[in-house]
């Protein structure tokens, strides 16, 4: 597993669940809803990982704008910055947005 999650990664984890590792009453679970990857122009580099992560949680809490530490059974422990996109009749959606230079 390397440092950072990768688009590879989370579109093979689509529709799985996510566990906040957060001091809650109850387990809070995010659902991984889309993974959308971000076009490199001809004038960035290559080399470049850019890509969104969609995520729908429940509808009874709106998670504030932060870092959470983060469970998944094939991507491991991992620390994720979430912001909230709005609400859902489901629950709330929440994206992550990734923009890193890959290790190749």
């Amino acid at each position: 597993m390397s440092d950072m999650q990768t688009e590879a990664e989370y579109s093979r984890n689509l529709n799985t669940k996510f566990r906040l590792l957060v001091d809650a009453p109850q387990p809070i679970d995010l659902t991984l809803v889309e993974v959308t990857p971000r076009k490199v122009d001809s004038t960035e580099e290559q080399g470049m990982e850019r890509f969104s992560a969609v995520f729908m949680g429940p509808r009874e809490i709106l998670l504030p704008q932060q870092i959470y530490r983060v469970s998944h059974p094939d991507m491991g422990e991992f620390d994720i910055f979430l912001v909230a996109l709005g609400q859902e009749p489901e629950g709330f959606k929440y994206e992550a947005v990734y923009n890193y230079y890959r290790k190749d």
